[in-house]
């Protein structure tokens, strides 16, 4: 049975503003850690912030992971140095990875809807809510490339989303074992 309920507010406790700011700051500092982790490529290196937004969408629902990732991008854009290689500035925003980055705020709220839509029952679920999302961060990312780099299409595509297919089916598989493990361990402790 699909649960509609992402895993945080499952787990219970006082839904309160304080705890919420927390979440929103434990998850954007787990996408910033996540970033420094890095096959530098170019344009755009290979990271697992992909799979830390994804274990957000899953675990916080909508709301609270497009939040979390705003947020993300906000400290980015200020001069926290949570980019990649420890990137930093508006500026960076506006670089090849820019559409990417944007589009991070995206996933984790489609993420987060797809799960609070019936996608969060059992790792098949898990994963299609993780993977979908992924998959269409592609777009923003490509046509971002394609637009401020001299690449055309076909080059951006080869630089901005080949190299990074199967990555994505990897990532959306562990974030959904990571997320089917905490459910089958928050159900054995109500039993």
């Amino acid at each position: 049975m699909a649960h509609t309920t992402p895993l945080v507010p499952a787990l219970g406790g006082n839904d309160t503003i304080m705890r919420k700011v927390t979440m929103v700051l434990f998850g954007s500092l787990l996408v910033g850690m996540s970033a420094q982790v890095s096959v530098p490529m170019f344009p755009v290196p290979m990271t697992l912030q992909t799979l830390a937004i994804s274990l957000i969408g899953l675990t916080y629902g909508a709301r609270l992971a497009g939040i979390t990732l705003m947020v993300y991008l906000a400290q980015g854009a200020i001069g926290f140095p949570v980019f990649a290689g420890g990137g930093a500035g508006a500026v960076y925003l506006m670089g090849p990875t820019g559409g990417f980055l944007v589009g991070f705020a995206a996933m984790a709220w489609l993420t987060g809807l797809l799960v609070e839509r019936g996608l969060n029952g059992g790792f098949l679920r898990l994963f299609g809510a993780a993977l979908i999302p992924a998959l269409l961060l592609f777009v923003p990312g490509v046509l971002w490339l394609w637009t401020i780099t001299p690449l055309d299409m076909n080059g951006a595509i080869a630089a901005g989303a080949v190299p990074f297919i199967l990555g994505a089916f990897v990532k959306a598989a562990v974030a959904a074992l990571i997320v089917t493990g905490a459910w089958a361990a928050f159900k054995s402790r109500l039993n």
